[in-house]
């Protein structure tokens, strides 16, 4: 079993395939891997995950209306936070009752 970038490659399966199993590379960027060898996936992963930090800290540093989202911990591209935003926002903190 093949390791790159922290992840373990499958042996049962086609390269192509394996190397989808790592983060940020999809079917067309695993044949064009493929067809162009020598090219190290790890610089890769790491890029892209340096890369979308950067994107995230600049939008937040900026002050713009995504930025002030990932600050937050909400939804950035428009989902209802009222419900449903679970993933994002944690789960549920308990408020007191209301006394009636």
């Amino acid at each position: 079993m093949a390791r790159i970038a922290g992840v373990d490659l499958p042996r049962d399966k086609r390269v192509e395939i394996g190397l989808t199993y790592i983060y940020g590379i999809g079917r067309k960027t695993a044949t064009d891997i493929i067809a162009a060898t020598g090219v190290n996936p790890d610089t890769r992963v790491r890029d892209l995950r340096r890369d979308i930090a950067f994107d995230i800290k600049r939008l937040i540093e900026i002050g713009c209306y995504r930025g002030v989202r990932h600050r937050k911990g909400l939804p950035v591209r428009g989902q209802r936070s009222k419900t449903n935003a679970r993933t994002r926002k944690g789960p549920r903190k308990t408020m007191a009752n209301k006394k009636k």
